[in-house]
């Protein structure tokens, strides 16, 4: 599986960007799809994710009310509707796929449970 994120850009505070996870393999129908984020110096932290199988998501409180995850099940694709961005949104932002497994619900917070990672797009939020 090779998962590709972009849509990263630079955008003043209050901004909208749309990122897009891509990928050959598996259909995303069938994987918990998640976003993470790091910034520089800090450690990677969960953003959003969508359980396998359904429609369930999950945010980070930070992003609650600001980010939505949805998924293209025809296209083959996972996006994050990312608005009213704040500088501290400022990161690296990656896709990841949680394989052929089906985690509990907790576990979608944690980049452990993810196997397969997109390499990454930087997203800078100017104040």
């Amino acid at each position: 599986v090779q998962l590709q994120a972009s849509g990263g850009g630079l955008v003043q505070a209050g901004g909208s960007l749309r990122l897009t996870c891509s990928a050959s393999g598996v259909p995303f129908s069938r994987r918990g799809m998640g976003w993470f984020r790091q910034a520089p110096g800090k450690e990677r932290e969960f953003v959003a994710a969508m359980r396998k199988g359904t429609t369930s998501t999950y945010y980070a409180d930070s992003v609650k009310g600001r980010f939505t995850i949805s998924r293209d099940n025809n296209n083959n694709r996972v996006y994050l509707q990312m608005n009213s961005l704040r500088p501290e949104d400022t990161a690296v932002y990656y896709c990841a796929d949680t394989g052929v497994g089906n985690p509990i619900s907790s576990n979608y917070f944690r980049p452990s449970t993810y196997p397969h990672w997109g390499q990454g797009t930087l997203v800078t939020v100017s104040s």
